[in-house]
């Protein structure tokens, strides 16, 4: 069983993920649905053989991932695509799932990247969150913003990502990419580093944590454009994670200070198309007088319902952007229902 015939086999099929686990065939993720490839399953030394290739392929030692159990890096195979991979023990056995990733950045409108979420490339300062669950889109999305900033934008553009994705050449501006434990100890060693690095934009790949929080919000504070993400759903939600990350005691100082910091969450998700394919949704929330109130105030409740208020100045909830897509007819009315927030009022309003 070979590696690289594999990976060429996955990208061929326009596989998103590849599994390799023990007990199982090789099994492709192809627009959300989980295929076997052959009858053939892997024994414990087949996996452990292809992970194997893999390091070699990554030219990564495997001491680190045989000792802790877990091990996250990127592969580049030159004329096939760059691989995302996250290795890890299960039961004693070695497996592995491995995310396709193109070598091109893709074009927005390929993605269904709406214009409303593209705007956010004219921010030039502040915070711009990018939220969801894992595999819904959130690094594609990304990539295109940071894509067309560097295309349109004379900047100093600073990426932290835990392993690196999208491999960005330098346009308009200068993009400087920097792969955490690879290239620097973690999130928040980079972050404090990077403001002494002349940055006009900087990525961090996720906030994690309390302490790459509070450092991306006094980075955002100094004048900078910082683009991160979260895996929450909802501004709401995502406002209110934000908030508790911190102690009791700050947390009203947090909300005064992320009310005048917060400039857009954009919150996605990967929803099945009747046609078979996988298409994005989003919530979008830019923020207004009104909402920076609400933050203020601790009224984050009535978030939800100012988006829908403010639709004008680009905003809309997960729900309404589902219900589009269904009179559009790109989802089946079941699945705007399934994948909505208020699955009760999605049904309503499509029945009506």
């Amino acid at each position: 069983m070979d590696f690289r015939a594999i990976l060429k086999d996955a990208v061929e099929q326009k596989a998103s993920d590849v599994f390799i686990v023990t007990g199982i065939p090789v099994t492709f993720k192809v627009n959300g649905v989980i295929q076997h490839q052959g009858e053939e399953r892997l024994s414990k030394d087949d996996a452990e053989a292809l992970l194997t290739e893999a390091y070699n392929e990554a030219g990564r030692d495997m001491t680190k991932f045989k000792t802790t159990g877990d091990d996250d890096f990127s592969i580049s195979i030159k004329g096939l695509s760059r691989f995302r991979m996250s290795a890890y023990k299960s039961r004693g056995s070695l497996s592995a799932v491995i995310r396709l990733i193109a070598f091109d950045i893709p074009e927005a409108s390929e993605m269904s990247i709406p214009d409303e979420v593209m705007s956010v490339v004219n921010k030039t300062k502040g915070l711009v969150l990018v939220t969801g669950p894992a595999g819904g889109g959130k690094s594609t999305t990304l990539a295109c913003v940071i894509d067309e900033i560097n295309r349109s934008r004379n900047n100093h553009i600073i990426t932290l990502e835990d392993p690196i994705e999208f491999i960005h050449k330098n346009h308009k501006s200068i993009i400087s990419q920097r792969e955490i434990h690879a290239d620097t100890e973690d999130y928040v060693t980079a972050l404090r580093a990077s403001l002494r690095q002349s940055p006009d934009v900087i990525l961090v790949g996720e906030m994690r944590d309390f302490e790459t929080i509070r450092t991306a919000m006094t980075a955002a504070e100094t004048g900078h454009l910082i683009i991160s993400t979260l895996h929450s759903v909802g501004a709401a939600n995502t406002i209110d994670r934000i908030i508790d990350a911190f102690p009791p005691n700050q947390q009203q100082q947090i909300r005064v200070q992320l009310s005048q910091l917060l400039q857009t969450v954009i919150s996605q998700q990967l929803i099945p198309t009747i046609s078979g394919k996988l298409v994005p949704a989003f919530e979008i929330m830019n923020c207004n007088g009104a909402i920076r109130n609400m933050i203020r105030e601790s009224k984050i409740h009535q978030i939800d319902n100012a988006i829908n208020s403010f639709g004008e100045e680009g905003m809309i909830s997960m729900d309404n952007y589902l219900i589009k897509l269904c009179k559009n007819n790109i989802i089946s009315a079941e699945t705007a229902v399934k994948y909505s927030i208020n699955p009760d009022s999605v049904e309503r309003k499509l029945n009506s």
